[in-house]
């Protein structure tokens, strides 16, 4: 009888990591399996990832304390988006733990482990962002990619892409201009600011009349997603959602 794939995998993984230990970026314990990344399954475990029984505001995604019946969830508005151009937004959880980890470790290499791409497409597929039609990184300056070497929110949207099937479009939208950095301690105005009229959406007949899925690694406040969207939304498109792995 062949053996079972499952089995294999993970005597694979013990094996490698009796052979090539490798430490949490979270809690220093050992990493049993390969597909978690940079981060233990205990870590992944503690880390508070949304469900779709947790209530949110219902464009933006930010928690809320309203006790509410499920009928009554696409009601909850925070009102502090209400003049962000995107139509909603999610995030897979918070900024803190495994997601965390995953994210600083994905400024620095190109690489979206297995346990963080099936987070991102579990989210992908609830309302009320299920159904968008195509999916599109948001994009980062020429100069800072080539400084970087690659845009981690192009290495998130092409696994969410794989996993749910749904198109990925990499060049209809740039951005037009270098910004200044988002540091922490800046405000939302700040933000705003910094990141206005920076993206330009050069094939608008790839967009109009279409459902886009702006994929990022980190929402903060909002203000380049918004940007971003506001551009998509004056070139065409339906609807502008927005997934990131965390939410600061």
């Amino acid at each position: 009888m062949a053996p079972d794939i499952h089995s294999v995998s993970g005597l694979y993984d013990s094996v490698l990591a009796l052979v090539y230990p490798q430490a949490c970026a979270v809690c220093g314990q050992s990493v049993e399996s390969r597909h978690d990344g940079v981060a233990c399954a205990a870590c992944w475990i503690g880390t508070r990832i949304l469900d779709p029984e947790d209530t949110v505001c219902w464009k933006c995604g930010a928690s809320s304390r309203a006790s509410v019946t499920r009928d009554r969830r696409h009601l909850v508005r925070c009102g502090k988006c209400d003049n962000d151009q995107f139509t909603f937004a999610r995030a897979c959880g918070d900024y803190e733990g495994a997601l965390r980890a995953s994210i600083l470790a994905l400024k620095r290499e190109p690489n979206v482990s297995r346990r963080l791409a099936r987070v991102l497409h579990e989210a992908q597929t609830r309302a009320p962002i299920h159904d968008a039609e195509t999916i599109i990184p948001v994009p980062l300056h020429g100069s800072r990619e080539r400084e970087r070497g690659f845009n981690q929110a192009v290495m998130l949207a092409r696994e969410l892409a794989r996993l749910s099937r749904l198109p990925i479009d990499e060049h209809s939208v740039v951005r037009s201009a270098q910004t200044v950095r988002h540091r922490a301690g800046m405000d939302a105005r700040a933000r705003r600011k910094s990141v206005a009229r920076a993206f330009v959406v050069r094939r608008p007949e790839l967009i109009t009349g279409r459902r886009v899925l702006l994929v990022d690694d980190v929402f903060t406040t909002g203000a380049t997603v918004s940007a971003c969207a506001e551009a998509l939304k004056k070139a065409g498109s339906t609807s502008v959602y927005v997934l990131t792995v965390a939410r600061a």
